[in-house]
């Protein structure tokens, strides 16, 4: 007999809290991990399509996948979710395409056999090939277009990119996000991980604008911001020298000393404009000695919604570590929690994240429920 959603809350609850930091009032939290539930996906060595690239039939999920985004569709969870073949051996040396999973309970998924996104003879395969489409961030307009955020992977470059969707299978290529911006000055700048601002609106997560712009903070190294006017075609703020403006940066000695990467998409609450990250402990000299070198575990930062550049809240500890032997196992055994895919359904906020680079895991944080 499958848990319901609420017993599963229930067991695991008690535990998960004690295992994470005292949060502020302006953070989200705590999440906890459903009991038995998780990893809610794994690698699958019998899904197989035709490479349009490769011409050949691939396994294309059969060696890891992780790095979900999530979004609501019809009343259901969907997860694109990043997949590896076995095409190389290393984190970054395989072909990744994005398989797609439907839920009704943000638990229990229902897979795609073939993946909806992937390296194809297209306009952006000089971007794409051989190492795939990476990492996806979405979030939807109040018209119902779907927009995507990925990482383009050709083994040399990584670039952030756009692509749009009405119906989460067939999606339009848009290329590199800062292609056009500055006369073309960061069309071939290594460039990840973005997060789109939204808000609620009558209980729906959307696209937001800010000062009449779209906006999305960007990066991994540090953090940055980017605007744009049609959600295709993305300019990076710049500080007074021309220099990409770094918002928020890595901290010598905290869980995030080595890397601040932007996780799902941020929102818009009461309280400013909240971001969920992914910080990474440094491996040696400078990392926090409470976390293993090398970890990665997720933070929140707030802005301040009139002024997007502007720190008013960060959080000092981790919200969410790697505690579960699927987080600490696989390719990335130092321990992973990626968080890349975050939607409020049925009242509740389901968290998916990466795990060790291996498997798909989800956390939920249910606001009526007192810390």
């Amino acid at each position: 007999m499958k848990r319901t959603l609420a017993t599963t809350l229930l067991l695991a609850g008690l535990i998960n809290v004690m295992a994470q930091a005292p949060l502020p009032d302006w953070a989200f939290g705590p999440f906890v991990r459903p009991a038995n539930a998780n990893p809610v996906l794994s690698p699958n060595a019998n899904s197989v399509f035709n490479d349009p690239m490769s011409k050949t039939k691939v396994a294309w999920e059969s060696n890891d996948v992780f790095n979900p985004a999530a979004t609501i569709k019809d009343n259901k969870i969907y997860v694109l979710y990043r997949a590896e073949d076995k095409s190389g051996k290393g984190i970054g040396e395989r072909t990744s395409r994005l398989g797609i999973a439907e839920s009704k309970d943000g638990i229990n998924m229902k897979r795609r056999p073939t993946p909806v996104f992937f390296p194809a003879n297209d306009n952006q395969k000089e971007f794409e090939w051989p190492g795939g489409c990476e990492d996806p961030r979405i979030a939807v307009t109040e018209d119902g277009t779907y927009v995507m955020l990925y990482t383009q992977w050709n083994k040399k470059v990584p670039r952030l990119a756009v692509a749009t969707s009405k119906n989460l299978t067939s999606w339009t290529k848009h290329g590199p996000a800062f292609y056009k911006a500055y006369q073309g000055r960061f069309k071939d700048m290594a460039s990840k991980s973005a997060s789109i601002v939204t808000k609620l609106v009558n209980g729906r997560q959307v696209i937001a604008r800010i000062n009449g712009k779209y906006l999305m903070y960007w990066g991994e190294r540090f953090m940055n911001i980017a605007t744009s006017d049609d959600l295709i075609n993305w300019e990076p703020m710049l500080d007074e020298k021309g220099e990409l403006k770094a918002v928020v940066r890595t901290r010598p000695n905290y869980f995030d000393s080595d890397l601040t990467e932007c996780g799902p998409p941020a929102i818009i609450t009461d309280k400013g404009i909240l971001v969920l990250y992914n910080g990474k402990n440094k491996p040696r000299e400078g990392r926090d000695t409470a976390y293993t070198a090398n970890t990665y575990a997720a933070g929140q930062v707030l802005f301040d919604v009139n002024d997007p550049t502007k720190v008013i809240g960060r959080l000092d500890k981790p919200f969410f570590v790697p505690t579960e032997p699927f987080e600490k196992s696989g390719q990335y055994p130092a321990g992973t929690v990626f968080v890349e895919g975050l939607v409020y359904y049925n009242n509740k906020w389901f968290l998916y994240y990466g795990c060790a680079d291996s498997r798909v895991a989800v956390a939920i944080f249910d606001p009526a429920v007192g810390r």
